[in-house]
């Protein structure tokens, strides 16, 4: 008798995988044996038609589980045993994916709302479609020894569960019951006030309910951190809890019960819907319906980041809400958000009335994923709960020669391992200014480096000297080889990559804009034209190099880029003179722009940028919006897009901005896009009253045009076909559509990210895959770019 052995590789450890084998094998009448083991699944078969089990095995996968790759060999002789069987783990090293933290499945929410069921109001039931994972994960292989789980000893009625391959919740490491499981209770975080003790799990949250609808603010522990919840719809304590949290601008994230809910206050599509009901469960930023909320919920902006509950205590505690909660992580602003226990008693003091916590450790901080449906396409714009560390496989090409670790950024940080033809980016670390955030990130390397048996031979690092990133990866490496990815090449190469480019699928016109990195000209990119491959890139084009008078000062401070692009465009003599009746041109008269003309005429702590962020802080702070100060990262360009009246977006086409192009600027030796004419035009419709929702839609659609029309004329002189879209400025969403529409309308193919985030949190991807790609050919010792940069 013949069979046949199978190697499967993917998502196929704690995902119900083997139980999903075991049924269709007995189905199938066939005999053999599955396991996990280091490499991934192990299965051998025999029996009539055992060679279409693979089809049939894809066609049947457990919702939690993807396939990457199928080895087959043949087996002689006969099986070892009658029947199919599963059997024990091979436990050396660990090949495979530690699969996300996955919402709470249909069959668990009815469970816990069935007054006949045993898990009935229990707030930690789970099975392998759904619950706790990579959260609790302490070491791999995954399994319940080496999760948080360790310490709750099955109960008969659970063991039992466990061991049947019929029951769903067969191997599910973190099964737990009432008899059994992790429980719940009740604290004041205030020393005057007491609460009952040792109450139920039901009683609790019956409790905390009542709390929130009473006004409170309460920090809830949840699967991958702590959030701090307060009734949405109540306006007082959502700017009370904006005091206490010392967050005065940022956008709270909001939870409701259902879809019914959520439509009360905001837009909804069906592919929103999609991701809202994925088992990822991210927030996803929707459409409000004004007047529908406080103003605080997300002062000044358009959208609303919004998300289903995703665990059991979650539903539980929503289902007696009509109206949703604000459900922000639970930190005091720029902190990592709270996982443990004491840590809520110690630095949420301040910040909530009550906390409801729980015996169960969180092993790993996973903050919620945030998500955008632009283009009728979700895209990532933290990739986090639900979505990591889910491997992202590599295009054709890359091959699986060399393990590498790429440290990412300074801000919204992450860091990615490539191994085995597959990259395994990290969850949302954090921006590194915090030394705690960048505690995290030193933790979580080393946990990722055991969980993936992963062993760095080369090291990628952002070119930029000072980033934390930069130099932790440098002392991690030792002597290995350490290759330098410049900022915005890195972008581009994780657009590629995102989109599934071959490594020889020829370049591509990057064209990346976001708030600033370190160009190799010695000034500050963020406005660029790269013609770019895996392995090298050459500057083809940027925005218009202007002072940043103050350096990190003008980041923060949207008032000191509109003196210095009025500055360098129209002049600020001729602005003076000839809109002196403005109210912008006097507030800026009266703060000290001789100063900063000192600067910027001496190079004074006033670096040269290409910043297209800057640019958008410089038209905001003209426009009336985040002048003094931004209280959160991008807030001027948000506020100033959530500004566009839609009827000016169809104005005659002459009414956008007109952004010069200069073919050949002797200071970049590059194509610009300048936009000195631009500045005029928007200080004479100041001057007639023209609303900022028109004056927001015509730059938009000037700067766009811009773009497509720079883009055009390179790719036609290069002989380009496609066209990659990169940075932060583009989750503008208006900015994205337009450039998108333009390019495409050029014959052009567009590449667009989804999978990977289109902010710093890519960084890491591009990083590992421009270090593998110059590995692979030979380019590890030579200079880490090619063609010149200016």
């Amino acid at each position: 008798m013949t069979g046949s052995r199978y190697l499967i590789r993917g998502l196929v450890q704690g995902v119900g995988f083997r139980p999903a084998v075991w049924r269709l094998a007995r189905e199938m009448g066939l005999a053999g044996d599955v396991r996990n083991s280091a490499e991934g699944v192990e299965l051998r078969i025999w029996g009539e038609g055992h060679e279409g089990f693979p089809e049939r095995l894809r066609a049947t996968l457990p919702v939690l589980a993807r396939i990457d790759a199928i080895e087959a060999t043949a087996l002689a002789g006969s099986p070892p045993h009658s029947g199919f069987e599963i059997i024990a783990t091979d436990g050396s090293g660990m090949h495979t994916g530690v699969v996300p933290d996955a919402a709470t499945c249909d069959a668990c929410r009815a469970e816990i709302f069935d007054p006949a069921a045993r898990r009935h109001g229990y707030p930690f039931a789970n099975c392998t479609n759904c619950g706790p994972r990579f959260s609790i994960v302490r070491a791999g292989p995954y399994d319940r020894a080496r999760t948080t789980m360790a310490g709750f000893d099955l109960c008969p009625a659970c063991a039992a569960e466990y061991a049947d391959p019929a029951d769903r919740r067969f191997h599910a490491q973190p099964i737990a019951c009432p008899d059994c499981g992790p429980r719940i209770w009740l604290e004041s975080l205030r020393a005057d006030t007491d609460l009952p003790q040792d109450l139920p799990a039901r009683q609790c949250v019956d409790l905390l309910a009542r709390m929130l609808c009473e006004g409170r603010i309460v920090a809830i522990k949840g699967i991958g951190g702590v959030h701090l919840a307060c009734d949405a719809t109540n306006a007082e304590v959502v700017q009370d809890l904006r005091r206490r949290k010392r967050r005065p601008a940022k956008p709270f994230a909001l939870m409701a019960r259902d879809l019914e809910v959520i439509s009360t206050f905001a837009l909804v599509t069906e592919e929103e819907t999609s991701v809202l009901q994925a088992s990822a469960a991210p927030i996803v930023l929707l459409r409000s319906r004004p007047g529908t909320l406080p103003e605080a919920i997300a002062p000044g902006l358009d959208r609303i980041g919004v998300m289903l509950p995703h665990s059991p205590l979650h539903h539980m505690v929503l289902a007696g809400f009509d109206r949703p909660l604000v459900m922000t992580s639970g930190n005091v602003s720029d902190q990592p958000q709270c996982t443990a226990n004491q840590e809520v008693r110690e630095r949420l003091v301040t910040v909530a009335d009550y906390a409801c916590l729980n015996d169960r450790d969180i092993a790993n901080r996973v903050d919620d994923s945030v998500v955008r449906v632009d283009l009728g396409r979700p895209r990532l714009l933290r990739r986090a709960r639900g979505y990591a560390p889910k491997p992202i496989p590599l295009p054709r090409g890359f091959g699986c020669t060399r393990q590498v670790l790429a440290m990412g950024g300074h801000l919204k940080n992450t860091f990615c391992l490539l191994r085995d033809g597959q990259a395994t980016l990290s969850q949302h670390i954090g921006d590194l200014e915090d030394s705690s955030t960048a505690g995290e990130l030193r933790r979580n390397i080393a946990l990722y480096m055991d969980l993936f048996d992963h062993a760095p031979e080369i090291f990628a690092i952002d070119f930029h000297p000072d980033y934390l990133s930069t130099r932790l990866g440098r002392e991690i490496a030792g002597d290995r080889p350490v290759v330098e990815v410049q900022h915005h090449h890195a972008h581009v190469a994780a657009c590629m990559a995102d989109n599934g480019h071959p490594l020889d699928g020829g370049q591509v016109l990057g064209i990346a804009l976001d708030g600033l990195g370190w160009g190799r000209d010695g000034t500050v990119w963020g406005g660029e034209f790269l013609i770019a491959d895996y392995s090298g890139y050459r500057r083809a084009g940027c925005l218009r190099p202007v002072a940043l008078p103050g350096g990190a000062a003008a980041v923060r401070e949207p008032w000191r880029n509109a003196f210095a692009q009025l500055a360098a465009g129209p002049g600020w003599e001729n602005v003076a003179r000839d809109y002196n009746g403005l109210s912008v041109v006097h507030r800026l008269d009266e703060s000290p722009v001789e100063t900063l003309a000192a600067m910027v005429r001496t190079g004074l702590n006033s670096p040269l940028s290409s910043s297209c962020g800057r640019l958008f802080d410089a038209a905001a702070a003209l426009a009336g919006l985040a002048w003094e100060r931004q209280d959160y990262e991008g807030q001027a360009a948000m506020l100033f897009e959530a500004a566009i009246d839609a009827m000016a977006m169809r104005e005659p086409a002459e009414c956008a901005y007109a952004f010069g192009i200069v073919d050949a600027d002797p200071a970049t030796n590059c194509p610009i896009i300048d936009a000195s004419g631009v500045w005029r035009a928007m200080l004479a419709d100041l001057a007639r009253a023209v609303p900022v929702g028109t004056i927001s839609a015509r730059f938009h659609r000037g700067l766009a045009w811009a773009v497509t029309d720079l883009a055009a004329r390179i790719c036609r002189a290069q002989g380009l076909s496609a066209v990659a879209l990169t940075g932060g400025c583009f989750q503008n969403a208006t900015l994205l559509g337009l450039v998108h529409e333009g390019v495409s309308a050029q014959g052009l193919a567009v590449l667009t990210h989804g999978e990977v985030p289109a902010n710093d949190g890519g960084l890491s991807f591009g990083q590992a895959v421009v270090a593998l790609a110059r590995q692979q050919r030979g380019e590890e010792d030579v200079p880490r770019h090619s063609g010149p940069d200016r």
